[in-house]
């Protein structure tokens, strides 16, 4: 690593995806969200929703739930302890990056 880099203290890769981001940014205000709703919200496909998700849940960020609800399976999703205080910690992580942007060269 170049001398004159900085290591962002709480900054998580994983969560550099958009997609993966808002994810986060939605599971953290509510106790759950449906897999199609945060397909909907974030404008990705199944597939492209289905790996997000997988993603997160291989790092212990979330927890998918399945269930039936009218006549069909859901899946449910839901924020760890884990991944609320990863994201949070992300979230910090950025803005003391753009704080940083700020300063004068």
């Amino acid at each position: 690593m170049p001398a004159s880099a900085t290591i962002i203290v709480g900054f998580e890769p994983l969560l550099q995806a958009a997609a993966r981001l808002q994810v986060m940014a939605v599971l953290v205000q509510v106790e759950q969200a449906e897999f199609a709703r945060l397909k909907e919200l974030t404008s990705t496909s199944d597939s492209v929703m289905s790996k997000h998700l997988s993603a997160l849940a291989d790092a212990g960020l979330i927890k998918l739930t399945k269930a039936t609800a009218d006549g069909r399976q859901r899946t449910w999703v839901s924020v760890t302890r884990t991944g609320r205080k990863m994201f949070h910690n992300h979230v910090a992580a950025l803005q003391r990056i753009v704080a940083g942007a700020a300063d004068p060269i």
